[in-house]
């Protein structure tokens, strides 16, 4: 469960879901990791100059900067929260960027599940609202399936507690 802080929370409010992308975001940081040290190390060993090297090693910083660092945090700091209320999505690092839309307007949630997704347990889910956004998409979602069950769940008492009361 991703922490979120209390302050974005309203009185009587509670969070029922709360998640982050899967760790399948990070497989493409890894793998450029890997690739960028196999270069540097290639170039060391293979080119028998220092400056040569240092340029190298300094391209591979600046690459792992690029693709491995600059990814995962993204990943670290973005937050999908679904509270009895709404849905709370927070995103960025240094600009950070949120979108709520009251559970009220939720008019759809559905789910897309590729191959790759459907074997890491994962998948996109995709919220419409009655705005004139359209829909929202929460890409990498994990245990997707489960979270689309729980969320209609959610629309369904919500929906029944405001009929009730009229």
């Amino acid at each position: 469960m991703v922490a979120i802080s209390q302050k974005l929370l309203n009185d009587g409010e509670s969070v029922v879901i709360s998640t982050r992308t899967h760790p399948k975001a990070l497989l493409l940081p890894v793998l450029a990791l890997v690739v960028l040290l196999a270069l540097g190390v290639a170039v060391q060993v293979l080119v028998d100059q220092p400056v040569v090297t240092l340029v190298a090693w300094v391209l591979v910083a600046l690459g792992v900067v690029s693709y491995v660092v600059r990814p995962v945090l993204v990943w670290a700091t973005a937050s999908y929260t679904f509270t009895n209320r709404r849905l709370i999505t927070r995103t960025g690092v240094l600009t950070r960027r949120g979108h709520d839309i009251p559970l009220t307007r939720i008019s759809d949630v559905a789910s897309e599940l590729g191959i790759v997704d459907r074997m890491l347990g994962c998948g996109t889910l995709i919220i419409s609202d009655a705005s004139t956004h359209g829909s929202v998409r929460l890409p990498d979602i994990p245990h997707v399936e489960d979270t689309q069950r729980r969320l209609n769940q959610l629309l369904n008492e919500l929906d029944h507690s405001g009929h009730d009361g009229s």
